[in-house]
C-alpha cells in the first residue's frame, strides 16, 4: 500500500494526538497509474471543451457567468451547512429583505473572494495563485460573518480538528500549525513547476485540492477556499476560458463520498479513487452546466420573440428584457436606475413585460411592487 504522508504525535488541548503531514505532491512509490485516470481524464476535457462551445448560444456569456457563479457560490456555501437559496441571493442583490441575513453574507462574501482571485490571475500585476492570493481571498470570505473570529486571512497558528468533540477523538487531525506554511509551499512549487511531471491539468487539480484540504491551512472556510482554488486552476491550466461550471453541485449531492474519497487517500494511499471521483464529478457537472445553458438560451429566445411580436413596446422594454437575467428580482426604481430614465418610462417598460407574462410581481402590494423573471430562477434553481 503506497503512503502518502507519516503522523507525527503532538499535543493539543492537554492530550496526545496524531496529526497527518502529507508527503509532497504528485504520488509516488508507487505513481499515479495512467490507467486509472486516462479515460476518465479524456470524457471530462471533452465535457468541457463542449461546455466552452456552446456558450456562444447566448447574446451575452455574461448572463452564463452571472448565474453559473452564484450557483457555485451557494453551493460550495451550502456544503458547509449554509441554508440561503438562489432566491434569497437574488432578493438580496435587488435590496430586499431576506430572512436568513448571515447565511445570505456567507455566499456573497465567497462571490467578493471569488471576484478577487480572478481579477488577480487576469491583471497584468496580478498576484499568480499563490499562499498570499488565498489568504487575500479567505480574508474576504470569513469577513463579518461566523467565521469572523478565526483569523480570517491568516494561517492557523494552533491545532485544528475535524470530527469528535475535541482532538483525541477527531476523525482526522491536520498537519500541526508550524508545518503549514511549508506544505503550502509545496503545493505552490507543484502548481508552477517548470518541468512537466507529465500528469494531465485535470489530474493536477484533484491533486491540489485534496493535498489543500488535508493540510486544513486555515481555522474556518478550508472547504470553500479548496473549492474556490478548483476554478482558479481552471483557469490557470486553459481547462475553461470562463467559470461556467458549477462542481460543488456535485459535491454536494455526493458528500459522504466526497469526503470519503478524500480520506481514503490518508487512510488507504487511495490517490487513484479519488482522482477518478474528482474526473467523474467534471464531466457530469460540465454536462449540466451545457444542458442549463441550452435551456436557459432556448427560454431566452422565446421570451425575445414573444417581445418582439407584441404591438406597442417601446425601446425601453427592450432594453429592461436584455438585462433581466443579471437582474432577476428588482424594482421598478431599480429599473429606472439601471435604464437612466424616468419613473414612468420605467414603470411602462415593466408592465409591457408582465402583461406578455414574461415578469411577475411577487408582492401583491399596490406600492413598493417587486418583480421577477420567475422562469429564469426556477430553471436556475432546478
Amino acid at each position: 500500500m503506497r503512503s502518502t504522508g507519516d503522523y507525527f504525535i503532538s499535543t493539543t488541548l492537554g492530550e496526545p494526538v496524531r496529526a497527518f503531514v502529507p508527503h509532497p505532491l504528485p504520488p509516488c512509490d508507487p505513481v499515479l497509474a495512467v490507467e486509472s485516470y486516462a479515460a476518465l481524464n479524456h470524457a471530462a476535457e471533452l465535457a468541457l471543451a463542449r461546455l466552452s462551445g456552446v456558450s456562444g448560444l447566448v447574446p451575452s456569456v455574461d448572463w452564463l457567468l452571472y448565474s453559473a457563479i452564484r450557483k457555485e457560490a451557494l453551493l460550495t456555501s451550502q456544503i458547509e451547512g449554509t441554508q440561503a437559496t438562489l432566491a434569497d441571493l437574488f432578493d438580496e442583490e435587488a435590496g430586499f429583505a431576506v430572512s436568513n441575513t448571515d447565511d445570505v453574507e456567507e455566499v456573497t462574501n465567497y462571490l467578493r473572494a471569488f471576484r478577487l482571485v480572478q481579477d488577480n490571475l487576469r491583471a497584468a500585476d496580478g498576484l499568480p495563485i499563490s499562499i498570499r492570493l488565498l489568504c487575500n481571498a479567505h480574508h474576504l470570505l470569513l469577513n463579518g460573518v461566523r467565521g469572523t473570529g478565526k483569523q480570517p486571512g491568516e494561517l492557523r497558528r494552533s491545532q485544528n480538528w475535524i470530527g469528535g468533540t475535541r482532538p483525541g477523538n477527531a476523525a482526522f487531525v491536520p498537519p500541526p500549525a508550524e508545518r503549514v506554511a511549508d506544505l503550502l509551499a509545496d503545493v505552490e512549487r507543484f502548481i508552477h513547476a517548470s518541468q512537466p511531471n507529465g500528469l494531465p491539468p485535470l489530474v493536477k487539480i484533484a491533486l491540489v485540492h485534496a493535498q489543500f484540504e488535508t493540510i486544513h491551512p486555515f481555522l474556518d472556510g478550508n472547504g470553500r477556499i479548496g473549492r474556490l482554488l478548483i476554478a482558479a486552476l481552471m483557469e490557470h491550466w486553459g481547462l475553461l476560458p470562463e467559470p461556467l461550471m458549477y462542481l460543488s453541485g456535485y459535491l454536494k449531492q455526493h458528500q459522504s463520498e466526497y469526503y470519503r474519497r478524500l480520506s481514503a487517500i490518508r487512510n488507504d494511499g487511495d490517490w487513484e479513487s479519488w482522482v477518478s471521483f474528482f474526473l467523474e464529478a467534471v464531466a457530469v457537472a460540465a454536462t449540466d452546466a451545457e444542458r442549463g445553458i441550452v435551456a436557459i438560451a432556448s427560454l431566452v429566445a422565446a421570451d425575445r420573440r414573444r417581445l418582439l411580436s407584441a404591438a406597442k413596446v417601446g425601446p425601453a422594454s427592450y432594453r429592461l428584457f436584455e438585462i433581466l437575467p443579471m437582474m432577476p428580482r428588482f424594482s421598478i426604481e431599480q429599473v429606472r436606475q439601471k435604464l437612466n430614465t424616468t419613473f414612468p418610462t420605467a414603470t411602462a417598460a415593466v408592465k409591457v413585460l408582465e402583461e406578455l407574462g414574461i415578469v411577475v410581481e411577487f408582492t401583491g402590494q399596490k406600492k413598493n411592487r417587486s418583480y421577477s423573471y420567475q422562469p429564469y430562477i426556477e430553471l436556475l434553481t432546478r
